[in-house]
Protein backbone atom coordinates (compact mmCIF):
# COMPACT_ATOMS: atom_id res chain seq x y z
CA UNK A 1 0.00 0.00 0.00
CA UNK A 2 1.42 3.37 -1.03
CA UNK A 3 1.96 6.18 1.46
CA UNK A 4 -1.15 8.37 1.31
CA UNK A 5 0.98 11.55 1.47
CA UNK A 6 4.55 12.54 0.70
CA UNK A 7 5.11 16.26 1.21
CA UNK A 8 7.76 18.89 1.81
CA UNK A 9 7.91 22.70 1.88
CA UNK A 10 10.45 25.44 1.25
CA UNK A 11 10.56 29.15 2.03
CA UNK A 12 11.11 31.33 -1.04
CA UNK A 13 12.00 35.02 -1.04
CA UNK A 14 9.71 35.90 -3.96
CA UNK A 15 6.15 37.00 -4.55
CA UNK A 16 3.32 34.49 -5.03
CA UNK A 17 3.04 35.72 -8.63
CA UNK A 18 6.73 35.04 -9.32
CA UNK A 19 6.61 31.56 -7.81
CA UNK A 20 3.38 30.85 -9.70
CA UNK A 21 5.01 31.85 -12.99
CA UNK A 22 7.67 29.18 -12.39
CA UNK A 23 5.43 26.43 -10.97
CA UNK A 24 2.67 26.78 -13.56
CA UNK A 25 5.09 26.45 -16.49
CA UNK A 26 4.84 22.66 -16.60
CA UNK A 27 6.96 22.58 -19.77
CA UNK A 28 9.91 23.31 -17.46
CA UNK A 29 9.27 20.33 -15.15
CA UNK A 30 12.28 18.53 -16.61
CA UNK A 31 14.52 21.31 -15.25
CA UNK A 32 13.40 20.68 -11.69
CA UNK A 33 12.30 17.09 -11.22
CA UNK A 34 14.90 14.33 -10.96
CA UNK A 35 12.34 11.82 -12.28
CA UNK A 36 9.93 13.64 -14.61
CA UNK A 37 12.22 14.64 -17.44
CA UNK A 38 9.62 16.21 -19.71
CA UNK A 39 5.96 17.22 -19.72
CA UNK A 40 4.37 17.64 -23.13
CA UNK A 41 1.38 19.96 -22.81
CA UNK A 42 -1.70 19.43 -24.99
CA UNK A 43 -4.13 22.22 -25.86
CA UNK A 44 -2.08 25.39 -25.45
CA UNK A 45 -1.68 27.16 -22.13
CA UNK A 46 -1.85 25.22 -18.86
CA UNK A 47 -5.28 25.54 -17.23
CA UNK A 48 -7.85 23.40 -15.44
CA UNK A 49 -8.37 20.24 -17.50
CA UNK A 50 -5.09 20.48 -19.43
CA UNK A 51 -3.66 17.07 -20.25
CA UNK A 52 0.00 16.15 -20.52
CA UNK A 53 2.23 13.33 -21.62
CA UNK A 54 5.13 12.92 -19.19
CA UNK A 55 8.46 11.22 -19.81
CA UNK A 56 9.92 9.79 -16.61
CA UNK A 57 13.36 8.37 -16.03
CA UNK A 58 15.08 6.49 -13.23
CA UNK A 59 18.54 5.28 -14.18
CA UNK A 60 18.18 3.19 -17.35
CA UNK A 61 14.38 2.95 -16.97
CA UNK A 62 12.24 5.32 -19.04
CA UNK A 63 8.44 5.28 -18.97
CA UNK A 64 5.55 7.51 -20.01
CA UNK A 65 2.64 8.67 -17.90
CA UNK A 66 -0.35 10.86 -18.67
CA UNK A 67 -1.76 13.51 -16.39
CA UNK A 68 -4.60 15.99 -16.14
CA UNK A 69 -4.60 19.33 -14.30
CA UNK A 70 -7.25 19.00 -11.58
CA UNK A 71 -6.59 22.21 -9.60
CA UNK A 72 -5.61 25.53 -11.15
CA UNK A 73 -5.82 28.54 -8.81
CA UNK A 74 -3.39 31.21 -10.02
CA UNK A 75 -0.85 32.27 -7.40
CA UNK A 76 -2.20 29.63 -4.99
CA UNK A 77 -2.29 26.01 -6.17
CA UNK A 78 -1.67 23.76 -9.15
CA UNK A 79 -2.35 20.02 -9.04
CA UNK A 80 -2.37 17.26 -11.61
CA UNK A 81 -3.57 13.66 -11.42
CA UNK A 82 -1.40 11.02 -13.02
CA UNK A 83 -3.99 9.00 -14.91
CA UNK A 84 -1.85 5.86 -15.02
CA UNK A 85 -1.53 5.44 -11.24
CA UNK A 86 -4.15 7.79 -9.70
CA UNK A 87 -1.59 9.81 -7.73
CA UNK A 88 -2.08 13.57 -7.41
CA UNK A 89 0.91 15.91 -7.46
CA UNK A 90 0.39 19.46 -6.22
CA UNK A 91 2.19 22.72 -5.62
CA UNK A 92 0.63 25.03 -3.02
CA UNK A 93 1.80 28.64 -2.57
CA UNK A 94 1.18 30.34 0.80
CA UNK A 95 2.26 33.96 1.46
CA UNK A 96 4.63 34.52 4.39
CA UNK A 97 6.16 37.66 5.91
CA UNK A 98 9.26 37.30 3.72
CA UNK A 99 7.81 35.76 0.54
CA UNK A 100 6.05 32.42 0.23
CA UNK A 101 6.06 28.88 1.48
CA UNK A 102 5.89 26.46 -1.45
CA UNK A 103 4.64 22.97 -0.64
CA UNK A 104 4.87 20.07 -3.06
CA UNK A 105 2.95 16.92 -2.31
CA UNK A 106 2.11 13.57 -3.77
CA UNK A 107 -1.12 12.04 -2.53
CA UNK A 108 -2.54 8.61 -3.17
CA UNK A 109 -6.29 8.72 -2.60
CA UNK A 110 -7.20 5.67 -0.52
CA UNK A 111 -3.54 4.58 -0.46
CA UNK A 112 -4.05 2.51 -3.60
CA UNK A 113 -2.36 3.09 -6.91
CA UNK A 114 -3.26 1.06 -9.97
CA UNK A 115 -2.34 -2.61 -10.08
CA UNK A 116 0.17 -2.08 -12.86
CA UNK A 117 1.82 0.80 -11.02
CA UNK A 118 2.16 -1.07 -7.73
CA UNK A 119 3.48 -4.15 -9.57
CA UNK A 120 6.12 -2.10 -11.39
CA UNK A 121 7.17 -0.31 -8.20
CA UNK A 122 7.50 -3.61 -6.34
CA UNK A 123 9.09 -5.71 -9.10
CA UNK A 124 11.19 -3.19 -11.04
CA UNK A 125 11.80 -0.17 -8.79
CA UNK A 126 12.86 -1.81 -5.54
CA UNK A 127 9.60 -1.72 -3.60
CA UNK A 128 7.38 1.02 -2.23
CA UNK A 129 9.55 1.98 0.75
CA UNK A 130 12.71 2.75 -1.25
CA UNK A 131 10.78 4.20 -4.21
CA UNK A 132 8.83 6.55 -1.95
CA UNK A 133 12.02 7.59 -0.13
CA UNK A 134 13.38 8.47 -3.56
CA UNK A 135 10.21 10.45 -4.33
CA UNK A 136 10.56 12.38 -1.05
CA UNK A 137 14.18 13.24 -1.89
CA UNK A 138 13.03 14.23 -5.37
CA UNK A 139 10.43 16.58 -3.92
CA UNK A 140 13.14 18.29 -1.84
CA UNK A 141 15.35 18.60 -4.92
CA UNK A 142 12.49 19.95 -7.05
CA UNK A 143 11.57 22.56 -4.43
CA UNK A 144 15.18 23.74 -4.23
CA UNK A 145 15.42 24.15 -7.99
CA UNK A 146 12.09 26.00 -8.17
CA UNK A 147 13.32 28.30 -5.37
CA UNK A 148 16.49 29.14 -7.29
CA UNK A 149 14.48 29.76 -10.48
CA UNK A 150 11.97 32.03 -8.72
CA UNK A 151 14.59 34.03 -6.84
CA UNK A 152 16.89 34.60 -9.81
CA UNK A 153 14.41 35.22 -12.59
Amino acid sequence: MAAPLIEDSIEIDASPEKVWSVVSDLRRMGEWSPQCKKMIIFGGDVKLGTTTLNVNRRGPLVWPTRSKVVTFEPNKELAFRVLDNRTVWSFRIEPTDSGVRLTESRTVPGGQTTKISSTLVNKVMGGEKSFEAELAAGIRETLGKIKRAAQTA
